[in-house]
């Protein structure tokens, strides 16, 4: 039998705040020292009283605007009621009925739209550690961190449009500064809910849970694991059972944890200290704050630059690299409109020499890419000189080496080094007679033909110069030579 696989995705990320969601405790997700940013809000005393953090609020509408969600005027905080060691006031302060965000939608890469739900605000759990002895251990300095829980309509139907999904969320959540979501720090954590059913069928199958995974090759290969499982089982003439279940990366499987809980069982009711929430006056404050976005950068990048999918998505992924790479393209304006190079040629070097040569001398040096010493203006610079062919692409390697090393002036460095090419006929004359007098194969072959055995003569007359030889004029010359 065909099924059919539905996923949703539900997904926690950590607000970047300075303090915590209901007290003034320090918000640090680095923090080493256990119970170092704690009072006694968030670690639950009697007696004390929270008071909400305006700026997290922020955060979740601008997520909700740059989702094109609605964000209702009224909204208010719920508390959630379980029992768990890292749960020190036996509930958690959440959003049930009246979230900040509601009715969102996402638009994948891909092209396929992913409904919102709905984007809440909580405070996170405290954290536990099991020593060795089978002691478990409660660290609260993450007790009480604003939290965003972001939940998606169940419209993915593949593990790869579920880690789609959440890699395109971890974008906006960065871009619109909500979240830094480093999900191997615990700032992002995604959760899955996987079912299926017939091929064609309207019922959705009994959905699984699988709980905080974190990175998005696990989102992807979790899904798998548990469509597969799934699948098994109604194979086999079995059910599938509602349970929330983990994913063991080192068995490569998901794993049991327990029964799932229904909303019944939290027992909800509105958060008797804390005032709703009249949203208003943020809306207003955040419209104008809302940065481009990854779609709409995708969309710039392509007409702007004619870069092709793959440079696009590396420039959405990462910022720095986007800002060094436009700031080298704005540096190459005049050059252009005075050369007469085609803007794309252009564009498409400063692309070709960032994602290969530039990321390989970081790489030969161990720099990295915030602490090289090439600067835009230098990098677009180098690409003058290339797309001058003033140097070749071998002296472009070497010049790019030293300029991520230490800096300087491309066009010094290259007469200092003994880079710039040569066009000189007379010097380059004698180069191509002693290339064809000692390749008398290739000359044949030329001869019969084959224009691949032109090339090669390019190759040994380049090497012979030095790399100092322009390959056009080689090219010429030896075209002249054995025409004769």
């Amino acid at each position: 039998m065909e099924y059919e696989s539905v996923i949703g995705l539900e997904i926690h990320a950590e607000l970047a705040t300075a303090s915590k969601m209901f007290c003034g405790c320090k918000n640090n997700p680095d923090e080493q020292s256990p119970n170092t940013n704690v009072c006694p809000v968030c670690m639950g005393h009697p007696g004390t009283l929270p008071v909400a953090n305006k700026e997290a609020i922020r955060k979740v509408l601008q997520v909700g605007m740059a989702l094109g969600a609605e964000l209702p005027d009224y909204s208010q905080f719920d508390r959630k009621n379980y029992f768990y060691p890292d749960l020190p006031k036996g509930y958690q302060i959440s959003q049930y009925e009246n979230p900040l965000v509601k009715n969102g939608k996402l638009i994948l890469p891909s092209g396929k739209t992913i409904r919102i739900t709905r984007v809440h605000i909580e405070e996170d759990t405290a954290s536990n550690a099991h020593d060795t002895k089978g002691n478990t251990l409660v660290d609260f300095n993450r007790s009480g961190i604003p939290l965003m829980e972001l939940v998606t309509e169940p419209d993915m139907r593949s593990a790869k449009e579920a880690r789609e999904a959440a890699e395109e969320l971890q974008l906006i959540f960065k871009y619109v500064g909500a979240s830094r979501a480093r999900m191997q720090m615990g700032e992002m954590r995604v959760e899955a809910n996987v079912s299926i059913m017939l091929k064609g069928s309207k019922e959705f199958g009994t959905k699984v849970e699988l709980k905080n995974i974190n990175s998005f090759r696990s989102v992807e290969r979790a899904v798998e694991y548990e469509i597969a499982r799934q699948k098994e089982l109604l194979e086999s003439g079995q059910v599938v059972i509602q349970q929330t279940r983990g994913w063991d990366e080192n068995k490569e499987e998901t794993v049991l944890q327990r029964q799932k809980e229904s909303a019944h069982d939290y027992r909800y009711f509105p958060e008797p200290d804390l005032p709703p929430l009249d949203t208003c006056e943020f809306k207003k404050e955040i419209e104008s704050t809302i940065p481009e976005l990854p779609a709409q950068k995708r969309d710039r990048f392509k007409k702007e630059y004619s870069l092709d999918a793959e440079a696009v998505e590396v420039f959405v992924r990462d910022e720095k690299m986007a800002s060094f790479f436009e700031n080298a393209a704005s540096e190459l304006s005049e050059w252009l409109s005075a050369s007469g190079h085609k803007r794309g040629d252009a564009y498409k070097l400063v692309r070709n020499y960032m994602l290969t040569d530039l990321m390989r001398a970081l790489d030969e040096t161990k720099i990295v890419f915030d602490e090289m010493r090439a600067d835009p203006e230098n990098f677009a610079e180098l690409i003058t000189l290339l797309a001058e062919k003033k140097i070749s692409s071998r002296g472009a390697k070497d010049l790019l080496s030293h300029m991520v090393e230490r800096g300087g002036d491309p066009a010094e460095l290259a007469r200092d080094m003994d880079l710039f090419q040569t066009s000189d006929s007379g010097e380059l004359e004698s180069i191509v007679k002693k290339v064809i007098a000692e390749n008398n194969s290739a000359v044949s072959e030329y001869k019969k033909g084959k224009q691949n055995a032109l090339q090669f003569l390019v190759g040994q007359a380049m090497k012979a110069s030095k790399g100092k030889g322009n390959p056009e004029t080689i090219r010429e010359l030896l075209q002249g030579e054995l025409s004769k």
